[in-house]
């Protein structure tokens, strides 16, 4: 062989059947944050419409939020659901939409609860349909169920936002590059120059007529150093979250696999042989109740040495932590335990089921324990949202029995969230400081004495309810709070409050008030 031919033998490259080197292992990746398709931002360029989307959503937010529950709110959610939903639509052009049914009705609960704002003035109430929104709001912009947790959903948007920020800077590097055949944005002129023209003439016509100068200062909020902080961090929170939303529906997360392969417990008698325990446990408890109950008031006296409002309230707690532990264990039995054969699913049906209307007795019991507690010494907003939780811990109870028939309870942590919405709703239909009001007030025909400093430090949602009491009474609970209702511009609109200034008050406060001690 020549030595040229040698050097073209040592040249070619290996056979087919040269074995490469193994690949280095792929470390996991956590369930919170599983990869999106496509799994780097770099991948999915920022779409034109998401930054005025954005720039919108987040102008119309910093200005029309107010201080107090009002419209706003409601203006400002609406706001953030158009934006993403055009955008997202303007960005997949002809391709098939990504919001569906589940899509709608999130977005329409969350849209309910911060509509509340504007019929109640409860500050507390509103409190809870907000936060309640923004998870509601979460879940309509990533619909269906992903891989991910049910953590990872309910903060979907908020995390997002977050990861959406090197997304946001590439497409604004590229905006502000120089290229060849690119024109800057079409909304950028027409926006500063709109903006311009405000600036010019709406002091000018306002320094004209003073009709025209009292819409302005009601449209328009005083501006001081304050306000513009306040708008600067209003507007940078909305946009990013829309953004964020964007940035999600741009790279989905996995959908959710029902059949997917899950750790399981390896032995049956792992989990049947506490469950059990607890069933036996229960039934006990039920059954004592069921005695306490036909042997009547003497025989509760009799065994237990206290009266029917102290057996009630030291009761009531322990039973609801009760109820809590139980739904954990039941939520822990649906997840890892085995469900392969005929007899594993028999006996998991048979226990959580037993387990699960056993429970559903104990809520019972606990409800019971605080509507007589309540009789006996009054109504109080704690008082009512603990029934309320216990309510909803019953609903939960009956949409896992629901889940035993097919034995498939992925959906359920989203129904529980489904329900939580549902009763902050009906909450807010109740109209709850007013209904506590009824109640309190309706006792005393019995002879009850009224509690008119916790009433009076209610919002204007009791002004109906305090209204047809006698005097003095009326006025030691109206007064305080009529006098503090502010004044409110269109933002803050409220009907609570708009009423609630048509009441006349007439008495000072004090003068003839009782302020008996609530226990």
């Amino acid at each position: 062989m020549s030595e040229d031919q040698e050097k073209q033998a040592h040249a070619s490259p290996p056979s087919a059947t040269t074995t490469l080197p193994p690949a280095p292992p792929v470390p996991p990746v956590p369930v919170l944050m599983r990869p999106r398709v496509p799994p780097k931002s770099a991948i999915v360029p920022l779409p034109a419409s998401v930054l005025p989307a954005a720039v919108a959503a987040g102008l119309v937010t910093a200005f029309v939020m107010p201080d107090d529950p009002g419209a706003g709110w409601f203006v400002a959610g609406l706001a953030f659901a158009v934006a993403v939903y055009f955008a997202d639509k303007r960005a997949r052009g002809d391709a098939e939409p990504h919001f569906r049914l589940v899509n709608a009705l999130w977005a329409a609960a969350a849209l309910g609860l911060l509509a509340v704002g504007m019929f109640r003035a409860s500050v507390w109430l509103n409190v809870l349909c907000v936060l309640a929104a923004f998870v509601a709001g979460s879940l309509a912009v990533v619909g269906k169920r992903t891989v991910n947790t049910i953590v990872y959903d309910v903060f979907a948007v908020p995390i997002e936002a977050l990861l959406s920020i090197p997304w946001v800077g590439r497409g604004l590097r590229k905006l502000g590059t120089k290229q060849e055949g690119r024109t800057r944005p079409r909304f950028l002129v027409p926006v500063l120059a709109s903006a311009l023209l405000l600036l010019v003439f709406v002091p000018l016509l306002r320094g004209a007529d003073a009709a025209f100068a009292s819409v302005v200062d009601a449209v328009i909020p005083e501006l001081n150093p304050e306000t513009f902080v306040r708008w600067g961090f209003l507007f940078v929170v909305a946009a990013f979250a829309v953004t964020g939303a964007c940035y999600l529906l741009a790279a989905p997360p996995l959908p959710a696999d029902d059949d997917a392969p899950r750790k399981r417990l390896a032995h049956r008698l792992e989990w049947t042989l506490p469950l059990g325990v607890l069933v036996l446990l229960f039934t006990s408890f039920v059954v004592v109740r069921l005695v306490v109950l036909f042997g009547g008031t003497e025989y509760l006296l009799a065994t237990s040495g206290l009266t029917a409002a102290e057996y009630a309230r030291s009761g009531f707690w322990q039973l609801s932590a009760i109820t809590v532990l139980t739904l954990l264990l039941v939520a822990a039995a649906l997840r890892w335990a085995p469900k392969t054969s005929v007899a594993d699913r028999a006996w998991q049906r048979g226990l959580l089921g037993a387990l699960s209307g056993l429970s559903l007795v104990l809520v019972a019991s606990a409800l019971s324990r605080m509507w007589t507690y309540q009789q006996a010494y009054g109504f109080t907003v704690l008082r009512l949202l603990v029934e309320v939780c216990e309510l909803w811990i019953g609903l939960i109870f009956l949409l896992v029995l629901a889940s035993l028939i097919p034995l498939r309870s992925a959906w359920l942590p989203r129904a529980a969230i489904g329900a939580a919405v549902a009763a902050l709703l009906g909450l807010a239909v109740l109209d709850p400081e007013r209904f506590i009001a009824d109640r309190n007030i309706d006792r005393l025909a019995h002879g009850k004495t009224l509690d008119t400093t916790y009433l009076s430090r209610f919002s204007a949602d009791v002004v109906p309810s305090a209204d047809r009491l006698p005097e003095p009474l009326r006025s030691c609970v109206l007064g305080p709070v009529v006098r503090e209702i502010p004044e409110d511009d269109w933002r803050e609109w409220n009907l609570s409050r708009s009423l609630a200034r048509q009441t006349p008050v007439t008495a000072k406060d004090g003068i003839g008030c009782r302020y008996p001690t609530r226990p």
